[in-house]
């Protein structure tokens, strides 16, 4: 009997064993290490592989060019082979405080870190990410503060013909307080969608970490789908699994701008809003930032705060609709009714500098008030989380 016993409990054990390592894959390769110096250490398991890299953001760019412009791209670095066939590389400098992401190029073939479960998408690209605390970073971190919520809701369209989904973020307290909010409305930019800010943005933490500071006021952050043909991120319609797309139809040709009261109807009915003009925000960043410069003068009653994150500015010459008519007489009805914030922020290197430097020549002359704010580098997540913490702490003061 005890021999039974014996001989079962070892089964067991082996099979628990042989379990394990079928799920963790044998022993770890730690990656990406964070050193305490903030320096970073990348590792691969590959004893097959001829050549690997790693490109990032936390290398120094490189210039590509692109239909819709030239870009800041991800520098690239190469992997040395050491034992058991781990690739290693580590940062020759320590990292600067930020949210960092990065892929392994393994023989021309770009790839995830498998070592590192934590991945966002952008569009249709996938990326390893991670976090180099301190400074403005933290404000990207979850931190030990109240939490709001965040959901995912579906609305109609009554202008567009279909339900649509949106983002919606609500303070910490929001379901119990029986407080009612001011609104700010945050677009993304083109191929983005309602998962863009959350992800990439990291708006929630942003916002709850504002919030816990006293920084910013507790308020109800919208996140649309700014693609007015789509009715909501891929993979989360009726579609399926349909592959992410830059070239969307009814994007910066009016159709959104023109439906976006549907929206701030469909917040003011279902959530406890301050539903007038000085307690809603809106701002986004490239095409929201466009939206958001279009929908603001489109409806000059309808919101007190306007950003521009890296926007693009005026239509393309052949698009005709009756949102971008009469442009400089609606920017100046708007201007009239004295916005409480017009903010501009962008890159000295972004492909749309000179669009918005022209653009704040255009209401400097005019005798337009607006916050400018610039930063470094280019057309990058980076900068619009920036100008998130810069801008959200502006808001119904």
């Amino acid at each position: 009997m005890k021999k039974l016993l014996f001989l079962s409990a070892l089964l067991l054990m082996s099979a628990v064993t042989f379990a394990q390592q079928a799920l963790w894959g044998g022993a770890p390769v730690v990656s990406p290490e964070i050193h305490d110096d903030n320096t970073v250490t990348f590792r691969l398991k590959d004893p097959k592989a001829v050549k690997v890299q790693v490109t990032g953001d936390f290398l120094p760019t490189q210039k590509m060019k692109t239909p819709f412009g030239e870009f800041d791209a991800p520098g690239v670095a190469d992997l040395k082979e050491g034992k058991d066939g781990v690739w290693e590389f580590t940062t020759p400098e320590p990292l600067a405080p930020e949210l960092y992401s990065y892929s392994f190029i393994v023989d021309g073939l770009k790839t995830m870190d498998p070592s590192n479960v934590y991945m966002i998408r952008d569009v249709a690209t996938v990326t390893n990410v991670f976090i180099i605390g301190g400074g403005r970073a933290d404000l990207y971190k979850v931190n030990d503060v109240p939490h709001g919520t965040v959901a995912r809701m579906w609305y109609n369209s009554p202008t567009l013909g279909m339900e649509r989904r949106i983002t919606v973020y609500t303070p910490a307290g929001y379901e119990t307080s029986g407080k009612r909010y001011p609104v700010f409305y945050l677009l993304h930019g083109m191929g983005g969608d309602e998962e863009a800010w959350i992800a990439l943005g990291r708006t929630s933490q942003i916002l709850d970490n504002l919030i816990a500071q006293g920084k910013a006021e507790p308020m109800i952050v919208v996140m649309t789908n700014g693609n007015a043909s789509q009715e909501a991120a891929p993979g989360e319609t009726h579609f399926g699994l349909t592959p992410p797309n830059m070239n969307l139809p009814q994007t910066m040709e009016g159709t959104f701008e023109t439906a976006f009261p549907d929206v701030v109807k469909f917040i003011d009915k279902t959530f406890r809003t301050k539903a007038n003009k000085k307690n809603r925000a809106i701002a986004g960043l490239s095409m929201g930032g466009y939206h958001s410069l279009h929908i603001s003068k489109q409806y000059p009653d309808m919101f007190n705060y306007v950003g521009l994150f890296s926007a693009a500015i005026m239509p393309d010459a052949k698009v005709k609709s009756p949102i971008y008519e009469d442009f400089d007489k609606k920017l100046a009805t708007q201007f009239a009714k004295k916005p409480a914030l017009y903010w501009i922020g962008i890159g000295k290197t972004d492909f749309l500098y000179k669009a918005n430097e022209d653009f704040r020549k255009m209401l400097d002359e005019k005798g337009y008030k607006y916050t400018y704010y610039e930063t470094g580098e280019g057309h990058i997540w980076k900068n619009w989380r920036i100008y998130l913490t810069e801008f959200a702490p502006l808001l119904f003061k």
